[in-house]
């Protein structure tokens, strides 16, 4: 009789421990669910929030790379530029020079035609040097014509007769000694005494030096 009454307090009992331990799990479970579910709201907001920094990253980074675009653009600009400057200057020179060397074509032109011709002016020179010891006029003055008309033709190219004359002082850098002889005179030591060959310029420049002998 006691056996019977106690075996159903030994199950109440047990049946009580659990239905606290079935509240306890289901309260532990709540729990869980609970903290799993504040873990993913926090998760959410911090992606939300990592989001906007990631776009604004990203709006820096697409900044960076314009600006560092536009100085790439700007320094190649700058160069361009300088090899344009520097072209345009090299240009100019090559005009500056080419300029001053048609002008001195030009003031020379036909030198080695001129100079074929000085010869001819010396042998006018000696024929007219005899033609005057002679009686015949007429043949003089022909001769004085055609030497004349040839002279100033020359001249009109550029062509003139350097001025050198006795009792002129040597001068190294434009006469040609030829001969040192002595001093017929005092005053003329170290001074040209005779002019053998004549000297010509044609524009600026000395086609044949004056050849002369000199007194020592």
């Amino acid at each position: 009789m006691k056996l019977t009454t106690i075996l159903p307090k030994n199950r109440l009992k047990m049946s009580k421990d659990k239905n606290k331990k079935e509240e306890t799990v289901d309260k532990d479970f709540d729990e869980a669910v609970k903290d799993n579910n504040e873990t993913t709201a926090e998760q959410k907001n911090g992606q939300e929030k990592t989001e906007p920094q990631k776009d604004t990253e990203s709006k820096q980074d697409k900044e960076k790379e314009k600006k560092s675009e536009a100085e790439v653009l700007k320094e190649d600009l700058s160069k361009e530029k300088d090899k344009y400057m520097r072209l345009f200057a090299e240009f100019e020179n090559y005009k500056r020079r080419t300029s001053k060397e048609r002008v001195e074509l030009f003031k020379t032109a036909g030198q080695e035609v001129v100079s074929a011709m000085l010869p001819v002016l010396d042998d006018f020179d000696r024929a007219l040097v005899e033609l005057k010891k002679s009686s015949d006029k007429g043949l003089l003055e022909g001769i004085e014509l055609i030497n004349n008309k040839l002279r100033e033709t020359l001249k009109k190219k550029g062509l003139e007769q350097m001025k050198v004359k006795e009792g002129d002082k040597f001068d190294a850098d434009l006469h040609e000694a030829v001969s040192q002889i002595p001093a017929p005179k005092k005053k003329l030591k170290g001074k040209i005494v005779d002019v053998v060959e004549k000297g010509y310029i044609l524009g600026d420049k000395i086609i044949r030096y004056p050849k002369v002998v000199t007194g020592k």
